[in-house]
């Protein structure tokens, strides 16, 4: 199994705070592999720094398709098939859903945007129909769903999700998570960066547990799930 995207040592700080300490991070192609923690542990950090989103890392490497990536712009990272969900959907409120599925083709120049994007509307059957609706009055599970096909318009090589689950009713949470697996199934990767730790690692291959700012156990899904202490601190168990 190929690494897609390979993490050595990772370092960062803001400012003074050591936000980030020496996390070492795999994701093999076909995986789905989550990294869950408390709120504050750096999950987010984590994948902002990955995509270059907070500038400079202090030290440590990042590779992406066996390439360094780490010291790039955010732009050429994209460009390279990296896609990041952001915390919060970050969706175009003005432009129509349409447009913003566009703007995720932005910096393609191939000729398959139109086949993905029927791709996108057999997912998200919903987004078909909103088409032409601004996406600022979408409900939240929709605009999530808007924020994923944006991502997938992107043709992603490896698609990174930050918190897809935050803020929305159970059943639209339960299909978010189908979809996630539906991706996963068709061929792209997925980094999962989750506080629905239970949803998490039952769709994920392989886990991580951050805690301020360190790995602390790493794993496959299912041995997380029965792990007492994983259990006791992140799935309501005891």
């Amino acid at each position: 199994m190929s690494s897609i995207l390979e993490i050595n040592d990772l370092h960062f700080h803001y400012g003074e705070i050591h936000a980030l300490k020496g996390v070492n991070l795999t994701v093999n192609s076909n995986e789905i592999v989550t990294l869950i923690g408390g709120n504050g542990a750096g999950k987010t950090t984590m994948l902002r720094s990955i995509t270059g989103l907070l500038g400079k890392i202090s030290s440590g490497e990042v590779r992406f398709m066996g390439e360094r990536i780490d010291g790039k712009k955010p732009h050429k990272i994209a460009e390279l098939g990296l896609a990041q969900c952001l915390e919060g959907r970050h969706i175009f409120s003005n432009l129509t859903v349409r447009e913003n599925l566009n703007m995720g083709s932005y910096l393609r120049k191939d000729s398959g945007i139109t086949s993905d994007l029927d791709y996108v509307f057999h997912l998200f059957p919903r987004l078909l129909e909103r088409e032409k609706q601004r996406a600022g009055t979408l409900s939240g599970g929709e605009q999530q769903m808007l924020a994923v096909g944006r991502a997938l318009m992107q043709k992603p090589k490896l698609i990174m999700m930050d918190e897809p689950s935050l803020g929305l009713a159970p059943l639209i949470i339960r299909d978010i998570f189908s979809i996630i697996k539906q991706i996963n199934k068709d061929g792209i990767p997925v980094l999962l960066v989750e506080q629905n730790s239970n949803a998490a690692l039952q769709v994920a291959d392989r886990g991580y547990v951050l805690e301020t700012g360190e790995v602390v156990l790493a794993d496959t899904a299912e041995n997380l799930r029965s792990n007492d202490a994983v259990r006791a601190s992140y799935l309501g168990a005891s």
